[in-house]
């Protein structure tokens, strides 16, 4: 396994238990694992090899594989999908892939010199772990954290089917994911709403705040590692749209039935609007805030200010029907 350092400011040391050992780590530091080239090993001509990839995941973290099954037998305990229909088929199309290779530059591209460029465009640095896995089809990239370090999972099986093998799209990907570390260790990101309404809201917000971090270092304020096939064209014109069946939705609102957060969700045949949603929330919050001021907001003041957000959206733009709060 590759492990390649390519960012220190060393500010204090902490001790951190990993895998049974004492392990020094330093503070504002990101660690890039890069297991690329184990992952065409995991496979037997072209089969996935569950009891291999039990051995690998478990080698990036201590009982990595029964928490990933964990998360996978959860969603499929709700879900019509099931793992050998939806799921392996998916592992399975990462053998011989000609776009792993893409991919893989992509990501080393991505990773040069990220805490640099973090921290000239924000003034601070975050202190993180990114690792590009093979997983089991959950996620292209989420934050975790993983023995008491944020962690950025990127799972090359999921990039591979969005297509966001290319670098523009990593770039993205990346950014987001280190958008919310960053909202972890500098803001107040670590909340938990009182209800189904704020905790969505909640949600929204914190996905906005990753969206604009993202869309900051890219230096584009239109820039979404989503946009493929005209998908934010099409969220542009029906904004207000999104806005109203967000909110209307939002008191039956559950993990299961939510239509706007994941690329498995469907929104009038569009995934992830809730992303676009939530960086026009945090880009208004912009325009009487500082990004140091938004990431500093609790759950209530979100709340409200989404409220206040939904009024003025429906004076500016419109509204198809009168909505409570």
């Amino acid at each position: 396994m590759k492990i390649i350092v390519i960012a220190l400011t060393i500010v204090i040391q902490l001790t951190v238990k990993i895998k049974g050992r004492l392990k020094v780590r330093a503070v504002f530091m990101i660690h890039i694992v890069d297991t690329c080239d184990q992952i065409q090993g995991l496979f037997d001509n072209g089969q996935f090899n569950e009891t291999r990839w039990e051995t690998y995941i478990n080698s990036i973290y201590e009982n990595g594989a029964s928490v990933f099954k964990r998360e996978l037998n959860a969603y499929l305990h709700n879900s019509s999908r099931t793992f050998e229909q939806d799921f392996l088929p998916l592992i399975n199309r990462v053998w011989k892939n000609p776009q792993l290779d893409i991919l893989h530059e992509s990501f080393l591209c991505a990773a040069r010199n990220l805490n640099q460029r973090i921290t000239q465009q924000f003034g601070q640095s975050i202190d993180a772990e990114l690792i590009l896995y093979l997983g089991l089809g959950s996620s292209a990239g989420r934050m975790t954290v993983i023995n008491g370090i944020h962690t950025v999972l990127l799972g090359v099986e999921k990039i591979l089917e969005l297509n966001w093998h290319d670098q523009s799209s990593m770039y993205g990907l990346i950014y987001h994911e280190l958008g919310h570390i960053y909202h972890f260790q500098h803001g107040l990101m670590d909340q938990q709403p009182e209800g189904s309404c704020p905790s969505f809201v909640w949600q929204l917000f914190t996905e906005g705040v990753a969206m604009y971090f993202e869309q900051a270092l890219v230096g584009d304020f239109h820039f979404y590692h989503q946009d493929k096939n005209g998908w934010r064209e099409w969220c542009d014109h029906h904004f207000i749209e999104i806005l109203e069946d967000f909110h209307r939705a939002l008191p039956s609102m559950t993990r299961f039935n939510q239509q706007y957060f994941g690329d498995w969700c469907n929104y009038r045949g569009y995934a992830d609007t809730g992303y676009y949603l939530g960086c026009r929330f945090v880009l208004s919050l912009m325009t009487d805030l500082s990004f140091r001021q938004v990431i500093a907001l609790d759950t209530k003041q979100v709340y409200h200010l989404y409220l206040d957000f939904v009024h003025n959206c429906q004076r500016s733009y419109g509204s198809r029907n009168s909505l409570s709060t």
